[in-house]
């Protein structure tokens, strides 16, 4: 999470919020006020109807997006965003299925992280509660709402959400589908609010003092434009090049295979690998193997001139070693050994999620412990970067920031706390004269 940069362009350049946008965002606050005191057992049913709702609903959901996806194939939308876009039936059941898997999730409000007696009858406590209302802006994927409307309501939070324009039908058929989930629960369905304009999602970040965080999901233009134009504080990542290094110690059929799906797999996501880094001493063996597996992928090859010399046709230039594709392109280098590995991703990594492919436990060991990324990985494919894999239900998104929280932020991410203290008429004078000590015993949590 950045905190505001004083260097930032000029909120105040951006249009101002509407009468009836503010009006809209005071309703979601209060309706976040009122989520946060509700028990663990609503939160869990509402999204058990949450999930049945989206479930009732597919139909008109599949149908909303392919008329989204045809629109988007009209205006010629970039092959990875059209990736992204897509919600079939199958995409959309396991969005539900991580809608069940968050209400099944142990409450993360409420838990006592401090307990100490500062004195006999004043009592100190440190205690998890929500972060109050999200904003979230994100590009195309329309199952981005399911995902954080699920996590907000799980840990107590009202949310904001701004899909893009390509994915418009989908966000109002799958907003629609919650907000009918939510009415027979205990939870206000005004605390999710969609918002359709892009005046109003420029407008949103002006809204400090209504939303407490916001999070962009989408591309490196997208999040850096609205880091450097809100004074709410912002969670996201704007690149994910990630890398996969092919040791000297490798298993090769292992490392043509964690090659292949981390590119492939889904090589819109951010976390597919964009550079592929090959020990010199197995490079020939390995690309014999890898460069006829890969483009027989679809995978348009980039290397720089050893790797050319093993069999890659297109030579790589210096802007590539720090793009990031989203599609079926992949630069590979060839090094001398892990210290080179190691200072590539150094100088050109984005801190994301980088693999390494070894039996050589000294080598991995030393990967594992340099290389500074949310995730890092041994001997399996970066495609693992994800809220749902890790077992979090879903993810708000990907932070690659040194400060927590880092990697795919769950529900951890948007939560915070609050110090209680409980006394007995206590005042700080009498310690402060000194008839009265501090005892500061620990109390069980």
């Amino acid at each position: 999470m950045s905190s505001p940069n004083p260097s930032a362009a000029d909120p105040a350049a951006l249009p101002e919020p509407s009468p009836e946008l503010l009006a809209r965002a005071v309703a979601v606050r209060r309706a976040a006020t009122g989520l946060a005191q509700t028990t663990d057992a609503e939160r869990r049913s509402a999204l058990e109807a949450m999930a049945a709702a989206l479930a009732a609903a597919a139909e008109p959901i599949v149908a909303a997006n392919q008329a989204d996806l045809e629109a988007a194939a009209a205006d010629g939308l970039a092959p990875a965003l059209v990736a992204r876009l897509k919600l079939d039936l199958p995409k959309l059941e396991g969005a539900i299925e991580g809608v069940r898997q968050l209400a099944a999730l142990d409450d993360p409000l409420g838990r006592r992280q401090l307990h100490t007696e500062l004195d006999t009858g004043l009592v100190l406590e440190r205690l998890s509660v929500p972060l109050g209302v999200v904003g979230v802006i994100f590009e195309a994927r329309p199952d981005a709402v399911i995902q954080i409307a699920a996590l907000a309501i799980r840990s107590g939070n009202g949310a904001l959400l701004k899909g893009g324009r390509e994915a418009a039908r989908s966000c109002s058929a799958i907003h629609a589908a919650l907000r009918r989930g939510l009415a027979a629960t205990a939870v206000d369905p005004s605390c999710l609010e969609l918002l359709t304009s892009r005046q109003e999602s420029l407008a949103m970040l002006k809204l400090d003092g209504l939303v407490d965080l916001i999070i962009p999901r989408g591309s490196n233009a997208l999040v850096r434009y609205i880091q450097d134009h809100t004074r709410i504080p912002v969670l996201g990542h704007a690149d994910g090049i990630c890398h996969l290094y092919v040791d000297a110690a490798a298993d090769l059929d292992q490392a043509l295979r964690l090659s292949l799906d981390s590119k492939t797999q889904y090589p819109a996501a951010c976390n597919a690998i964009e550079t592929l880094l090959v020990h010199r001493a197995v490079a020939p063996e390995f690309l014999r193997r890898a460069v006829p597996a890969l483009e027989a992928a679809g995978v348009e090859l980039r290397g720089d001139a050893s790797a050319c010399a093993l069999g890659i046709g297109l030579a790589a230039t210096e802007d590539d070693w720090s793009s990031e594709y989203s599609g079926l392109i992949l630069s590979v280098r060839v090094v001398d050994d892990l210290n080179q590995a190691l200072e590539h991703i150094r100088r050109y990594g984005s801190r994301h999620t980088d693999a390494i492919c070894t039996t050589d436990p000294l080598a991995a060991d030393r990967f594992l412990a340099a290389v500074d990324s949310a995730g890092v990985y041994l001997n399996c494919s970066t495609r693992f970067a994800d809220g749902f894999r890790y077992g979090f239900g879903a993810e708000v998104g990907i932070s690659t920031q040194t400060l927590p929280p880092r990697g795919p932020v769950g529900l951890e991410g948007l939560i915070t706390y609050r110090y209680r203290l409980r006394g007995e008429g206590h005042i700080a004078a009498d310690y402060a004269n000194g008839s009265r000590q501090f005892s500061h015993r620990a109390l069980p949590l």
